[in-house]
């Protein structure tokens, strides 16, 4: 049996915020000081861990709106010794909201407790679903492919890293991934599902697995470019007719919150549950 112990945490640091990414945050983050109102204010650190063969890892990544900018609520908070994620340093920790840690004045409510939580339900009592986040707010898919510096973090070699650290406390079942926004111009809606496909096959290089499952999550349908969003969302679904190891999730009844790009706390959750149904669907589980 899994055993934990908890100990005080409080590790918070600034973040740049270009100038042109500073009105989309402003009604989120300066608007809003009860953002981390209902932040854990301790953290449960895993004393044992689950055989690897008991455990299944989900990588989520992308930008903010997997990287979750919904509001945290109580509910997200509720520890479970099955749903575990890991710290900045890498340690395994009991998972609650905000998972993500590359943006600590900006990061919220993210799809992936409400994952876990729904697709617990239907597995064996012996599993235990570990939760790798490596989203970062605003970073392109070209920014993906060529490893840029973003907002500190390096992204694909961040990627590899999280991976390696963690490959052997389980079994990697499958990527999360919501990405787009940041493509969304007349520029970069041309070649998006060719990266797409680079992206997640260097993804599953990275992960030894060539059939490895990727949910991929729509844009939403509140955007003020929506018609930008659309062409991103058609080829998110081109490039899934492609790729049988990959599901295409549905968010066009998802709420926003009141900047219009990222989905509120019950989009979040609500995407995490389809997430998880469509990988049970999937796995035959």
């Amino acid at each position: 049996m899994a055993k934990c112990f908890r100990v005080n945490i409080d590790a918070c640091w600034p973040v740049a915020v270009s100038l042109s990414a500073l009105l989309l945050f402003s009604v989120d983050v300066f608007s809003q000081p009860d953002r981390p109102k209902y932040f854990p204010k301790k953290t449960d650190f895993m004393a044992t861990l689950p055989r690897k063969e008991n455990v299944w890892i989900f990588i989520l990544a992308g930008q903010s709106n997997m990287a979750g900018r919904g509001f945290v609520e109580p509910q997200d908070t509720m520890p479970n010794s099955r749903i575990l994620t890991i710290n900045a340093a890498n340690q395994i920790i009991i998972a609650k909201e905000p998972l993500h840690f590359y943006e600590p004045n900006l990061t919220g409510l993210d799809c992936g407790h409400s994952f876990a939580n729904r697709l617990l339900r239907n597995l064996n009592m012996e599993i235990t679903i570990l939760l790798l986040p490596v989203a970062v707010g605003g970073s392109s898919s070209n920014q993906w492919l060529g490893d840029s510096l973003h907002r500190n973090v390096r992204l694909m070699s961040n990627f590899k890293e999280r991976v390696e650290a963690t490959r052997d406390y389980g079994i990697i079942k499958g990527i999360l991934w919501h990405q787009g926004e940041s493509d969304a111009d007349s520029r970069n809606v041309a070649g998006y599902q060719l990266r797409l496909e680079k992206i997640f096959n260097q993804f599953r290089t990275y992960c030894g697995n060539p059939y490895l499952p990727i949910l991929i999550g729509e844009l939403g349908s509140f955007s003020e470019n929506q018609s930008q969003w659309n062409l991103i969302n058609e080829a998110i679904h081109q490039y899934g007719a492609t790729d049988k190891n990959s599901i295409v999730i549905s968010t066009g009844d998802l709420k926003p919150k009141a900047d219009k790009i990222h989905f509120n706390s019950e989009g979040q959750r609500s995407m995490g549950r389809r997430m998880a149904e469509e990988f049970l669907e999937f796995s035959k589980l």
